[in-house]
């Protein structure tokens, strides 16, 4: 449903802007007074911390007046793309991995190369940065950082005498055989494991372990048939072989919140997960749980795990101000005062040397979260979503419905996604 609010602004978009990068930064800060535009989504608490970040910012450059437009998810965009339109863009801006090339590519989006005088990446790792590079250029910093995992039910282990596997060594087929264990010694009452095949990670996952690529550098689908024919047989098979719920359980879960899920009911022992959930699924599980690291890692020819923003911090390039704009996103990136305050509301810090300063003031599965994403070895970032390929989510979603309910084979699942999802870019 938040893909399908975000047409009318893709088309908004579309109409706003010419092709082409984002311009430069002028360098030189103004004396006088300046005031800056910050457009982002959240819930009411990141609203708080923001004003505070702001507030501390403001005391520390006078001249400079931050006003804060915030929104939910569902009116971000639409919201976003009318002040694009009108050439009346905020300055700074909270942006999405998803849309980030819809915005980069037509010119809407500041060089951050260009703004290096004030704003500092050094303390950020080049696998992290590249997560906001399109066509070679910096649109977008990375504020805070997941990576896939596998989340473990520690309690329903001990409770089914289920051994815990070897994640450094385990490959699909042993998740796939404990999970089929699990869901034996659960009586009915456990599966071993969630069903994925609902989100791009998975797929990302799968696809790269196999030394593939969704997407190629030009922003065409490039994945080959026969991989995502396998993902797809995969997942069948954890439902067939009942390591899985029932399909019409799985595509229950997959449409419920992250309170409904197999995890967080404790209904399942095993499922994939971004590992800056952790928290939340502790405390609507109630149990131990663990992040594993993903299963077929030490078997492929390069990592599947990638890193994921959280959001990321862009700039206008029609900011009247990008000197004082790159000044601000700096203080949001690599000041500890801002850190202090948003701790990890907007993900694990994609700066190391602020995410190692709060590690001691988080939580224990906050803790946890930030220590697997130090130990995890991760490969090269993907390719950015392609312009038009915002819909992925949506089509993955699609098929493996369709396959679980054999309506598709894994192989009419593969070459339709690939076909409908490179429609998609053709026509944005």
């Amino acid at each position: 449903m938040k893909r399908i609010a975000l047409a009318a602004a893709a088309a908004l978009l579309l109409s706003a802007c010419g092709s082409g990068g984002g311009g430069s930064a002028s360098q030189e800060l103004s004396k006088d007074p300046v005031t800056l535009r910050f457009t982002w989504w959240g819930a009411d608490e990141r609203h708080k911390r923001t004003q505070q970040v702001i507030d501390a910012f403001q005391k520390k450059h006078p001249n400079i007046t931050v006003k804060g437009e915030f929104k939910d998810w569902n009116g971000y965009w639409e919201s976003l793309a009318t002040t694009v339109a009108a050439n009346d863009a905020p300055d700074v801006i909270q942006m999405d991995e998803l849309y980030l090339a819809s915005y980069a590519e037509r010119g809407a989006l500041l060089d951050l190369g260009t703004a290096s005088q004030h704003l500092k990446t050094a303390d950020f790792d080049k696998s992290a940065l590249d997560t906001g590079v399109v066509e070679g250029k910096q649109y977008g910093l990375p504020v805070g950082l997941s990576t896939y995992a596998i989340v473990a039910n520690t309690t329903l282990l001990d409770q089914l005498k289920v051994k815990l596997p070897d994640d450094a060594t385990w490959t699909w087929d042993d998740l796939k055989k404990t999970a089929e264990e699990l869901s034996k010694a659960g009586g009915g009452k456990v599966t071993g494991m969630q069903s994925f095949g609902f989100d791009a990670g998975s797929m990302n996952i799968w696809v790269r372990q196999q030394g593939a690529a969704l997407f190629d550098q030009a922003g065409k689908v490039a994945v080959p048939e026969n991989v995502l024919a396998g993902y797809w047989s995969f997942i069948k098979d954890l439902s067939k072989g009942g390591a899985a719920p029932s399909p019409s359980v799985t595509i229950e879960r997959a449409g419920g919140s992250l309170d409904q899920s197999g995890t967080a009911t404790n209904a399942s022992a095993f499922a994939t997960w971004w590992n800056t959930q952790l928290t939340s699924l502790t405390a609507a599980s109630g149990q131990q749980l663990k992040l594993l690291r993903l299963p077929g890692e030490s078997q492929a020819s390069a990592p599947g795990a990638y890193f994921k923003p959280s959001m990321f911090w862009s700039v206008s390039s029609r900011s009247k101000h990008p000197a004082e704009a790159a000044l601000f996103v700096d203080f949001l990136a690599n000041s500890q005062e801002a850190a202090d305050i948003l701790l990890t509301d907007r993900g694990v810090p994609a700066n190391t040397k602020i995410r190692a300063a709060i590690a001691p003031k988080l939580n224990e599965t906050d803790k946890a979260a930030a220590e697997y994403l130090d130990t995890v070895k991760v490969g090269t970032a993907p390719r950015v979503t392609p312009n038009g390929a915002s819909s992925i989510e949506a089509i993955i979603k699609r098929h493996t419905e369709e396959v679980l309910f054999d309506r598709e084979t894994p192989e009419q699942a593969a070459k339709a996604f690939i076909a409908e999802l490179q429609a998609e870019i053709d026509g944005a």
